[in-house]
């Protein structure tokens, strides 16, 4: 192992760990993954804890799915859907950020978290697509967010978790946070009576200014 990639394992574990912090990983859930070179994935292991993980924990895997070293998550066809469709991608992290799931739960049929009733949302992410459930750790649970992929660097799974990637494990991480922060927010305006959303015009203006930022999560 050179230093490069144990500088990689370092952050891998360290977003993990945060990740436990702020509640959206629980006992062995949820996975992490960076795009080592053009045919390798560093990804968490399955079965272990995240807030446990240590670097020799670490699988290897490539672009196809070959185990290289250790025991991979069971959710590496996701990750590697995601590496597939988009280059710029160089780390994906999948976790279960309990609002977010929560929206998915009470509201079956809904397509998209609410993202018409404040600025941030629009600002630092554009849309929250809600992707159909699909059994975890299954082919179609990644070839599920075919149709989100190119648009989306942040998605809910309904009924099980999220996903979010990045042109690094910060940009990921982002990602997650402020769909879990989002959908925080959404609960506490419906708690305090209502979810109102802004006018059109000014969501327009939102858009608008989304649109000169890029895709880049915030």
């Amino acid at each position: 192992m050179n230093n490069s990639e144990r500088l990689i394992r370092e952050e891998i574990i360290k977003t993990a760990i945060m990740l436990h912090h702020k509640n959206m990983l629980a006992a062995c859930d949820g996975n992490i993954s960076y795009r080592y070179d053009d045919n390798t994935i560093l990804i968490t292991p399955s079965g272990k804890p995240k807030f446990l993980l240590e670097e020799k924990d670490i699988a290897v895997i490539d672009i196809n799915g070959k185990v290289i070293e250790g025991k991979p998550s069971s959710e590496m066809l996701m990750h590697l859907e995601v590496y597939k469709m988009r280059a710029d991608a160089k780390a994906v992290i999948h976790a279960h950020p309990p609002t977010a799931v929560a929206y998915s739960i009470a509201h079956p049929d809904a397509e998209e978290i609410p993202g018409k009733s404040f600025s941030e949302l629009i600002l630092a992410v554009g849309k929250l697509p809600i992707v159909p459930f699909q059994m975890p750790g299954s082919l179609e649970m990644g070839t599920a967010i075919h149709r989100y992929i190119k648009n989306s660097k942040v998605m809910v799974l309904a009924r099980h978790g999220a996903i979010s990637f990045g042109e690094d494990l910060v940009e990921a991480y982002n990602g997650m946070e402020r769909l879990e922060h989002s959908c925080e927010i959404l609960l506490k305006a419906k708690c305090f009576g209502a979810v109102t959303e802004l006018d059109d015009q000014t969501i327009d203006q939102l858009y608008s200014m989304r649109k000169k930022i890029g895709d880049k999560t915030l």
